[in-house]
Formats: structure tokens, C-alpha cells, sequence
């Protein structure tokens, strides 16, 4: 029988198979001998030992398609990054460094801005038009109210999809409109610092149906740009890439050089000055990491 692992657990690994019913399994020692660990996202091939208890063996671990350092997860296809619109005020900081993560990882990301009930017209034509080329898709959301879920569930239709966002913008809460049985706990947020609770303890992927998956993800506070150097960094901008042929120097970093295509570009506004001022601050800060 084949099945995809969904969660893991003190040695036990839960495996979801056809039809929604789930396995409690423990993995064969031929794993440890060998240095694999199965992952949550793994698809495996597994043993029944036990039909009405709903007990069995991982017996194999089927070729991954994928494997992401952070979140440790196999065979994603996407990431859903969420931020609140406002409550919490989105760190704009902290979503360009996901999107970063996202894409060294080669993982295409839908950016999704929840609490759109408590939104005006103003806030959502900024977000638009600073992250609206970042990423394939950009939507708002209300998980309160429901407002902007079918279109999201479109996009996770026949895709293993994980989520990332800061504690408190409804990641939790969205993962109930998607998958009311996921029975999520989801924590308020503090009034006196403005941020949610850590309320996801564990990576679990929530099966919406035999081929569509979805995974929560602890909330992040911060993150660290690894493995980057700051000349590679315009690379994860796409919106430059078509006003670089205007630079004078090849390889223009598009801070202080004279004669930039991007500058240009900014001062017309065909950029949004929201993005280039977070771009900065992050050239500005790998240029100032010690090298060890």
C-alpha cells in the first residue's frame, strides 16, 4: 500500500492514504542503518499490521521530488506565504526575506494577505502594487468571513502547498476554512505587543483530498539570509530585471552607481519604492555580515 506521510512524532509516523484513511506507523530500522529519515511530505510504500487499529510498517521511502531545508518537508510544490493586511502591521522586511527563502529553494510562491474585513481600498492598492509582480499569484482573504477562500483553494487544487508567515496573521485560522476537520488551535493576538502566540507546534500536512495537501508551519519572528552574498541578491527582485538594461555598469547593484536603470525606473514609479527601500536595507545588511 502507498501512502504520504503527514506527520511524525516521538518515532511514529502518521501515513495518510486513498480515501482519507490514516495509519500509525512505525519506521523499519533499514531507515536508521542506512542514515535516511523519513519526512513529513514523504510518500511511501507501507505494511498493514493491524486493519481495524489501523496499525503498520513503513517499509520504503519512494523518490523525492522535492526536499526543503526550512521547514525539513518533502515533495512540496509550492508555498503559501501569508501576512495580515494590518493586525499585526505586516513586516515588510520579514516577507521579503520569505519570499527569498522560497525561491533559493526553487519553490514558486502565492502571497496571501489575510484580514481583508478589516481592510480599506488604500491598503490593498499598495500591497498590490509593491508585491504584485514578486510572486505568481497575489490574493486577499478574510478567514473570518470567507471572503477570497474558493479562489484559494483553486490554487492549492492538486498541489502539496506549505505555508509560512509570522504568528498571529490567521495561518491557522485558514487552514480551518480550508480543511474544517484540521480542528487547528489558533491563539489570539496580544493587544499589548501587537503579535500573535505561537500557536503550531509541529509541521502536519492536512489532506484536502487524495492529491491536494496542505502543511502549517511554526510561526517565524525572524530569518536569516543564508547563503546569499549581496551581489545576488537583485536576482530575487524580478521587477528589476526588465529596467537593468538601462544601467551603465555591468553587474550595477542599483544603490549608488550613477546612470541605473533601476534607480530610473523608481523615480518614475514604475517600481515600488516600498520593495527597493526593503531590497536596501537587505544589500545593507549582507554587505555588513562577518564572513567566518
Amino acid at each position: 500500500m502507498q501512502g504520504k506521510i503527514i506527520k511524525g512524532i516521538a518515532g511514529f509516523y502518521y501515513v495518510y492514504t486513498e480515501g482519507g484513511v490514516i495509519y500509525t506507523c512505525r519506521a523499519k530500522g533499514i531507515f536508521r542503518k542506512d542514515g535516511r529519515k523519513p519526512l513529513v511530505g514523504d510518500d511511501v510504500e507501507m505494511s498493514v499490521i493491524d486493519s481495524e487499529a489501523k496499525e503498520g510498517n513503513v517499509d520504503k521511502l519512494l523518490p523525492r521530488r522535492s526536499e526543503l531545508i526550512r521547514p525539513a518537508v518533502a515533495n512540496v510544490d509550492q508555498a503559501l506565504v501569508i501576512f495580515a493586511i494590518n493586525r499585526p502591521e505586516p513586516n515588510f522586511n520579514l516577507l521579503d526575506r520569505f519570499l527569498i527563502m522560497m525561491r533559493q529553494q526553487n519553490l514558486p510562491s502565492v502571497i496571501c494577505f489575510n484580514k481583508e474585513d478589516i481592510a480599506n481600498d488604500s491598503e490593498k492598492d499598495l500591497l498590490t502594487e509593491a508585491y504584485g509582480s514578486a510572486a505568481g499569484h497575489l490574493l486577499f482573504t478574510s478567514a473570518k468571513t470567507g471572503e477570497g477562500i474558493d479562489e484559494l483553494k483553486g490554487l492549492l487544487q492538486h498541489k502539496t502547498t506549505v505555508m509560512a508567515g509570522p504568528s498571529g496573521v490567521g495561518k491557522s485560522s485558514i487552514t480551518n476554512r480550508l480543511h474544517p476537520s484540521a480542528e487547528m488551535e489558533t491563539g489570539d493576538i496580544s493587544k499589548k505587543i501587537g503579535r500573535g502566540k505561537h500557536t503550531t507546534r509541529h509541521s502536519e500536512l492536512f489532506g484536502m483530498d487524495d492529491d491536494t495537501f496542505i502543511m502549517d508551519t511554526p510561526g517565524f519572528s525572524s530569518l536569516d539570509l543564508f547563503d546569499l552574498e549581496k551581489e545576488e541578491l537583485q536576482s530575487f527582485y524580478p521587477e528589476f530585471a526588465p529596467f537593468e538594461a538601462g544601467c551603465r555598469f555591468q553587474g550595477c547593484m542599483h544603490i549608488a552607481e550613477p546612470v541605473c536603470g533601476v534607480k530610473e525606473a523608481l523615480s518614475e514609479g514604475k517600481i515600488s519604492k516600498l520593495r527597493y527601500d526593503i531590497y536596501c536595507q537587505l544589500f545593507e545588511e549582507l554587505r555588513n555580515k562577518r564572513k567566518y
